[in-house]
């Protein structure tokens, strides 16, 4: 080989060497930004709120009680067999988000909903849709419980009766005992199914009200801060239901117990003044939040 073809051959190699290497389009998300990096006051969602099998999703939902705007473009998945904890200060939207989830929102007058909430990719809010079935398929327990003005027994067999999933008295029988036996409750009160509900402790109400939600084989159980009115052996039942129910439920809870929320999620969602501020793996959340307002939130600086 002669000198100036191995120059030749030496200049190629090097350019070779310095080409900027080809890219092709990625769909890995960009790296998140750092807690030094967001704006307090930057209210776009941190985090993704985004699930790989999602059992409800949200998009772009707003709330409005006539001209107050009350929840601003929120988004989020809730996923198969997960808990999804919502907290923030008193005020801040997640109650009203969560009642958006089966459309309890409609009883109030003057209140608008806007958006996109599907199950199981159905749109809930598509026109002429029945809220009666969305309501069994999506069950609500309340802050306060609410038992009816029957029996403990009726408090169950009420849902899956006008809901046409039992026709005779065995099939009433088996449905009752199972839905008790799986709120922890069937020991307590199997041998006084025929006395009023409204009997029943604080707690043993609350347990009833889920098992009254569970009867018509929900596929979503919401829960509007299920433990604030009990003591705190109840409110450790609950929890422990919690826990038990997500094998075969999704559930979304609103609490004002961080402690509570690090106990029985997987994933929880920080709103603030009607803004979904930051998403994420609780653990994450409650230990590395990376949007200033959450870890003003979470520290105790405000809430």
């Amino acid at each position: 080989m002669n000198i100036e073809a191995g120059k030749a051959i030496n200049t190629d190699v090097e350019e070779t060497m310095n080409e900027e290497p080809s890219r092709t389009p990625s769909s890995t998300p960009p790296p998140a930004p750092r807690r030094e990096d967001i704006d307090r006051e930057d209210r776009s969602t941190v985090g993704d709120y985004t699930v790989a099998d999602p059992r409800m999703t949200a998009r772009q939902v707003n709330v409005y009680y006539g001209d107050k705007h009350a929840i601003h473009d929120v988004s989020m998945d809730i996923g198969r067999n997960e808990v999804v904890s919502m907290i923030g200060p008193s005020g801040c939207g997640k109650s009203t988000f969560l009642r958006c989830l089966n459309r309890m929102n409609d009883t109030i007058d003057g209140c608008r909903v806007s958006g996109e909430i599907t199950l199981d990719g159905q749109d809930i809010y598509a026109k002429g849709l029945d809220v009666v079935p969305l309501r069994a398929q999506v069950g609500m327990v309340f802050q306060k419980p609410n038992p009816f003005p029957k029996s403990i027994y009726d408090n169950i067999a009420y849902g899956p009766r006008i809901h046409g999933l039992v026709t005779t008295k065995a099939e009433e029988d088996e449905v009752v005992e199972a839905s008790l036996q799986r709120a922890g409750l069937w020991d307590e009160v199997k041998d006084r199914l025929a006395q009023p509900g409204t009997g029943l402790s604080g707690g043993q109400q609350q347990r009833l009200c889920i098992a009254r939600t569970i009867s018509v084989n929900p596929e979503v159980i919401l829960m509007d801060e299920p433990c604030s009115a009990l003591d705190p052996i109840a409110t450790a039942k609950i929890e422990e239901l919690i826990d038990e129910l997500r094998e075969q439920f999704s559930i979304g809870i609103v609490t004002h117990s961080m402690q509570q929320a690090a106990r029985v999620s997987q994933r929880t969602a920080y709103f603030h003044l009607g803004d979904l501020i930051e998403i994420g793996p609780t653990d994450d959340i409650f230990t590395n939040p990376r949007h200033p307002l959450t870890e003003d939130y979470i520290t105790g600086r405000f809430g």
